[in-house]
């Protein structure tokens, strides 16, 4: 502006064209801020008598979310009722799957319907590549006993699940029995437990992964209700046997002295990528506006959506992922990887003795809170 207050032509000339170019940006679309903004206005403009009836309609509104509570609670205590009703099927899956029971001829008559396709697909390229990259059973035989690898297969069918798991947890994997789900009642959530057989691993034969949810509209915010969240969770401590412990590595950088040509080698123990991370999840901080607390964030939001895929979809229909017919197209992601490179002057080796760590990185509720018992 000029002393008079007024705009000079040039002024005038480039308002105008910003306000051209705002025009045609926002063409079709406002951003959800600046509508908030303008359905503010309106609404304030409105005369006393209809921002009553919008007063009404609110309160009203909020008298469903209550009853919407109310169902998700009853709908929880079903859940309770009913998981120990399924609890007997879970058990005799279980016991198939590990060979304790073989099944009848009553028992076992069903239509497995799985059609023979190699003769088709075998003189695809297509085929023959990614036959390659699919974990399938191996080494089954007719005297084989139950279902070997059961779990392990899912895990590796599902992406949500296969993207948690690295090559270097198969072997531990390979020992898991059984994966339940117990409900609790107060405080409303429900454990997840992991069934491993001895192994060379660790000595726990029970991993678990607690959660504790809330069915109660935010005094703040309650029409942001939109059914149970989960509010905390708990994991568990591994005892890990020595020199065993996969979610950590041992790694080797070689430094080159500054002024002398002499090299010298630095040993530690860094974290690795592995399943078994999934029980020792991260803790949220009270600062809730740094970089660090939103990566937390971010985690915690993957956590809860994996225990949540895994109690209502994987646990109750396990034979459905380990023959693929329970993936749908939706539940698969982008198979895209980040190629990682280290800068700087060391030279970085894993320990021998330690397992190279291959695979993929593992990657709601108001300021969730996750720790390890």
């Amino acid at each position: 502006y000029k002393e008079s207050g007024t705009m000079s032509d040039d002024q005038e000339t480039a308002l105008e064209c910003d306000l051209q170019y705002i025009d045609k940006q926002l063409s079709g679309y406002v951003p959800l801020p600046i509508r908030q903004q303008i359905l503010n206005k309106m609404i304030a403009d409105f005369p006393d008598t209809l921002k009553n009836r919008l007063k009404a309609l609110k309160k009203l509104q909020l008298e469903g979310i209550k009853l919407e509570a109310e169902f998700y609670a009853k709908v929880h205590e079903l859940e309770f009722e009913y998981h120990y009703k399924h609890s007997k099927l879970f058990d005799k899956r279980e016991r198939i799957v590990n060979g304790t029971h073989e099944p009848t001829a009553e028992e076992s008559d069903f239509d497995l319907d799985v059609n023979d396709v190699s003769d088709k697909l075998s003189d695809l390229k297509i085929y023959e590549i990614a036959s390659k990259k699919v974990v399938t059973a191996s080494n089954i035989s007719a005297d084989t006993t139950g279902i070997p690898d059961f779990w392990l297969q899912i895990f590796r069918n599902v992406f949500l699940l296969n993207e948690m798991v690295q090559d270097h947890d198969e072997p531990a994997l390979r020992h898991l029995l059984d994966v339940k789900v117990i409900y609790l009642k107060d405080p409303m959530g429900f454990v997840l437990e992991f069934h491993f057989s001895p192994n060379e691993y660790f000595s726990n034969s029970v991993l678990t992964k607690e959660y504790i949810m809330s069915c109660e509209p935010k005094d703040d915010d309650p029409f942001s209700f939109e059914g149970p969240d989960i509010i905390s969770c708990n994991g568990c401590k591994i005892d890990w046997y020595k020199g065993k412990n996969l979610t950590m590595k041992i790694v080797r950088k070689k430094q080159k002295h500054k002024s002398r040509d002499s090299m010298r080698t630095i040993t530690k123990q860094v974290p690795n990528d592995s399943f078994f991370n999934f029980f020792n999840p991260p803790k949220a901080t009270d600062d809730c506006h740094s970089d660090e607390e939103e990566d937390v964030q971010q985690l915690l939001q993957s956590d809860y959506e994996i225990a949540h895929y895994l109690r209502e979809r994987v646990i109750p229909r396990a034979v459905l992922y380990y023959t693929g017919e329970g993936i749908e197209d939706e539940e698969e992601g982008d198979d895209d990887e980040e190629e990682e490179e280290d800068e700087g002057s060391f030279e970085e080796e894993e320990d021998e003795d330690e397992t190279p760590n291959k695979g993929k990185k593992m990657g709601k509720g108001e300021n969730p809170e996750c720790k390890q018992q």
